[in-house]
């Protein structure tokens, strides 16, 4: 009877787990109690890492040295990399990129332009520079599944 339930439970969470949900899938970063889920669509190979970052409601912590809140490195899958974060209710900025080589650092040509797939919340547009903090800012109030797609100009 036990290995007949433990087998009935193992095969739920697996089934869980294809079906994509992050609480399951992996441990969601934070302590907050909201669950923000970010799936990040384009992946175009399933190698490296994906770090995900979550900035706080601050235009001057966004993308700088030490301004982060959270950061998850996941294994990437492709099409879809999904990761969880557990934050109290308010607003935030998440930047993605596609760490291919595993070296933790968003590579660059010499001329300064990503070697590496990136993105932000909101699809926020990138053609001339970064995006502004407002471009990306999005409110959390309950839990929330937001989706961002990588550019790769590679």
């Amino acid at each position: 009877m036990k290995a007949r339930t433990l087998l009935v439970g193992a095969a739920g969470v697996a089934a869980a787990m294809a079906m994509g949900s992050p609480a399951l899938a992996q441990k969601c970063e934070g302590a907050g109690s909201a669950t923000l889920t970010v799936q990040v669509l384009g992946v175009r190979a399933a190698k490296g890492e994906m770090a995900v970052t979550i900035y706080p409601d601050n235009p001057k912590r966004f993308l700088a040295p030490k301004g982060k809140l959270l950061r998850v490195r996941a294994p990437t899958t492709a099409p879809m990399t999904t990761v969880c974060f557990n934050v109290p209710p308010g607003a935030y900025a998440v930047a993605i990129y596609h760490d291919e080589n595993g070296d933790r650092d968003f590579n660059r040509s010499v001329i300064g332009m990503p070697t590496e797939g990136f993105g932000f919340s909101n699809d926020a547009p990138t053609k001339v520079g970064l995006p502004s903090f407002q471009a990306v800012r999005f409110v959390v109030k309950d839990d929330l599944t937001i989706r961002s797609t990588l550019r790769y100009l590679k």
